[in-house]
């Protein structure tokens, strides 16, 4: 019985992990389609970014592959934003310029 409890704990948590990735997904999506970064926390996204990293490294340390995989998909995409919040930000190339 905990045997099985165990898993479906495990599972959860691990799918967990990989939607938590995923979240990102659309935010680097609108941010690189309209070029725009206004609204978004470059302070918000290091912090996410230094959490998720501090968190691979535990993983490693206590060999959980998951937690490990998990994550380091969350850099992935966190970082994508972080990189197009540092390119885009303050500028509006979506913008139409005033004739």
């Amino acid at each position: 019985m905990f045997a099985t409890v165990e898993w479906i704990i495990e599972s959860v948590f691990g799918a967990g992990l990989f939607f938590n990735a995923a979240l990102f997904v659309p935010q680097a999506i609108k941010v690189y389609k309209t070029k725009n970064a206004e609204g978004l926390s470059l302070l918000t996204f290091l912090g996410f970014n230094l959490v998720q990293l501090f968190t691979i490294l535990h993983g490693y340390i206590h060999k959980d592959l998951i937690l490990i995989l998990g994550y380091a998909l969350s850099l992935v995409f966190a970082g994508i934003v972080t990189v197009f919040i540092l390119k885009y930000r303050g500028k509006n190339y979506g913008a139409q310029k005033p004739v």
